[in-house]
């Protein structure tokens, strides 16, 4: 996902939406791969992330990590003007070890952005990832 919106946003596409109606939970690296989606559309002074069918859950997650404020949680006008040609599923790709790695790292990362109190609640993750890239990472002869 974080790749697909990053091509997107490249390409001047600044409106999304994400249908949860079929999550029944996320994790921490969900939830910060949405939050550097967020911060990015406000980096670039426009845009929006509409996220629509969140259940209770998952709106008190995202609520309590302080990331509301970085996109519209379950707008149902957005979710009436969605048609067909807009939408696009994205695929489940298998990535190395190390970019899931990177990925997760970033995703903490912006947590920590969007929300600075939640360094406290991720500063182990955070420590672990950039320690596990460390050592993954090749050594130059």
């Amino acid at each position: 996902m974080k790749d697909f919106a990053r091509e997107m946003m490249n390409r001047g596409h600044r409106e999304f939406v994400l249908d949860l109606q079929k999550c029944s939970v996320m994790d921490s690296t969900f939830m910060g791969t949405l939050a550097g989606m967020g911060l990015r559309l406000r980096e670039l002074g426009q845009g929006n992330l509409h996220v629509i069918n969140s259940n209770e859950r998952n709106s008190d997650l995202l609520q309590n990590l302080g990331l509301d404020h970085l996109f519209d949680l379950d707008s149902t006008d957005v979710e009436k003007t969605l048609h067909p040609g807009g939408v696009h599923a994205l695929s489940d790709n298998a990535l190395s070890k190390n970019h899931t790695a990177e990925t997760m790292l970033e995703a903490h990362e912006a947590l920590v952005e969007a929300a600075p109190e939640n360094e406290a609640r991720f500063k182990d993750v955070l420590e672990y990832l950039k320690t596990d890239l460390h050592v993954a990472a090749p050594v130059e002869s």
